[in-house]
């Protein structure tokens, strides 16, 4: 007999304790204050920074994504030809400065000098030729005309002796510095082109920027987007917040940091959370907000962080705010 009356008072125990625990936690809960809110979870509208033929969409409304996975393709073979063009100009460009930096080969300048050799040697013919003919047309010998046309002769050779000197150090004194200077803008530009032809390339691939699950699906295969437009929509998973709303009076109670529950009215248990922010301003209390005492006051906007989501939580889910102790 013993044996049996101790296992049914230890539950009668167990059950007094537990009926008192849930008494006093739902009066507890009766008397705590409640802040009326609705759960506030980001919104990512994703979209192509270029315009562009729609290839492939990979996800469906529903669908989970994770960080950094590929969700839509745009056609890139236009993309691709401009990166060829502009990788293509990067290499004539490397080549004019890799020539102009490396100056004049040797053997141009061994033939500015054999050049320059020959207009010396004509030079001193047409000059011998001169002065002969100067002397002759003093005495009488020659006809005027015949010192005109040596006189003509020599200076055009003068003239292509100092053309053949001024080439042949010009080749030995090599590249100007403006050139080089040139020369090193204009692969420069080219470089940038080439850059943005990779961005360009890079942005025909649309990534998650997080963990969530796609909302919306605005473009199929086969369509054409302008840059920016929404092609789409992911909810993200983390952080799960709380948008929720606080009389002046019961302001002080309601502080960054403070622990709160949260209760929802599809589960009977609370989430955990933490008040992130307090808005500094008032503001009327929106129309989800459905109280009948709060409907028409002024109250102040606080966030809630939720650290326990199961997965429940939706967009605009209405929910009550309690102070956890």
């Amino acid at each position: 007999m013993k044996r049996i009356i101790a296992p049914i008072l230890l539950l009668i125990a167990l059950a007094g304790g537990w009926y008192a625990w849930k008494t006093h936690s739902a009066e507890s809960r009766k008397d705590s204050p409640a802040f009326h809110g609705n759960i506030d979870i980001r919104e990512v509208r994703l979209g192509f920074r270029v315009s562009g033929r729609v290839r492939e969409i990979l996800k469906e409304e529903g669908d989970a994504v994770t960080p950094g996975e590929i969700l839509a393709r745009l056609d890139d073979e236009p993309f691709r030809n401009a990166l060829d063009q502009a990788e293509a100009q990067v290499g004539q460009f490397s080549a004019r400065l890799e020539e102009l930096r490396n100056g004049n080969r040797p053997e141009e300048i061994e033939q500015a000098r054999k050049i320059l050799a020959a207009s010396e040697a004509a030079l001193e013919n047409s000059r011998l030729v001169f002065e002969r003919q100067q002397r002759l047309v003093g005495q009488g010998a020659v006809a005027r005309q015949d010192f005109d046309t040596a006189s003509t002769a020599y200076r055009a050779s003068l003239a292509r002796r100092d053309e053949a000197r001024a080439r042949l150090d010009l080749l030995e004194a090599g590249t100007r510095a403006e050139q080089l200077a040139q020369a090193e803008a204009v692969l420069g530009t080219a470089r940038a082109a080439l850059a943005q032809a990779r961005t360009t390339l890079a942005d025909t691939v649309l990534s998650a920027p997080e963990a969530g699950v796609v909302l919306t699906r605005s473009v199929e295969p086969g369509s054409m987007v302008q840059a920016g437009a929404t092609a789409l929509t992911v909810s993200l998973l983390n952080p799960v917040r709380v948008r929720a709303y606080a009389p002046e009076p019961l302001l002080g109670l309601v502080r960054p940091g403070r622990e709160v529950l949260v209760y929802t009215d599809s589960r009977p248990e609370p989430y955990h959370g933490q008040v992130g922010d307090v808005s500094p301003r008032a503001e009327f209390t929106p129309k989800s907000v459905e109280t009948e005492e709060l409907r028409t006051s002024l109250v102040y906007r606080f966030r809630v962080v939720v650290r326990d989501d199961d997965g429940l939580l939706r967009q605009g889910m209405p929910v009550t705010v309690r102070l956890k102790d």
